[in-house]
């Protein structure tokens, strides 16, 4: 779980992550958050020997922040990897439906927002119109049949992303997300979608931009060209 300025969310997200596996780890990796998270994760850690906390510079980005859990992970005895928000978006009581798909034979799980039975709430018209126009954009230009080429709450076994060539990656933010699986699925790895409903966070901002949309539009060319 990447953070930046989540100090409100974090204890809490822990704990309903952890209830539903207990026998998992939580790696959160913080941005430097001058809201002091990086001083909470410091203290949830010493309490709990399954979470862990890598603290970086600066706001150095998602995707870097994933890549770097992963690396985190990849160098340890984990099996299934998950990347999720720390803010409630995604819910932790979806996590052992996508683990049972997993070691059902998936290499990679997406909670999905556009296929049936998924859905967002206390989303505006404006933001469902950039995520699912944003998700079509994507697996057109691509090629691809995932519905939500865009989502952040994936599962991934440890064979999907050793299949990765992960160091190669320099999307970042929106365009991480598709990149991730449009390699994944060039890699021939099963991916499958399951509905989740995302929910608006519940404290803080929003980290999406501009900027973050621009660079995955012209980024998914760039993958469309290179093959």
């Amino acid at each position: 779980m990447p953070t930046y300025n989540e100090r409100e969310n974090v204890e809490e997200v822990s704990r309903h992550f952890l209830a539903p596996v207990p026998n998992a780890n939580i790696l959160f990796v913080d941005d430097n958050s001058p809201d002091g998270t990086g001083d909470v994760l410091d203290r949830l850690a010493r309490e709990d020997k399954r979470l862990h906390v890598l603290h970086r510079a600066g706001k150095l980005g998602l995707g870097t922040a994933y890549l770097e859990g992963f690396a985190w992970g990849l160098a340890r005895d984990y099996d299934l990897f998950f990347e999720m928000d720390a803010d409630f978006s995604h819910d932790p009581t979806y996590v052992p439906g996508m683990i049972e798909l997993a070691e059902g034979g998936a290499d990679v799980v997406v909670g999905s927002r556009w296929v049936a039975g998924g859905g967002t709430r206390n989303w505006g018209l404006g933001r469902r119109i950039i995520s699912r126009g944003g998700s079509f954009y994507a697996r057109t230009v691509l090629g691809v049949a995932v519905r939500d080429v865009t989502a952040g709450f994936v599962c991934w076994k440890r064979r999907a992303l050793e299949a990765i060539d992960l160091q190669s990656i320099r999307s970042n933010g929106y365009g991480f997300q598709i990149e991730m699986k449009y390699r994944a699925i060039s890699a021939g790895l099963t991916l499958v979608e399951t509905p989740i409903v995302f929910v608006d966070r519940r404290v803080g901002q929003s980290k999406m931009s501009g900027r973050i949309v621009s660079e995955a539009m012209r980024m998914v060319w760039r993958l469309r060209f290179k093959g």
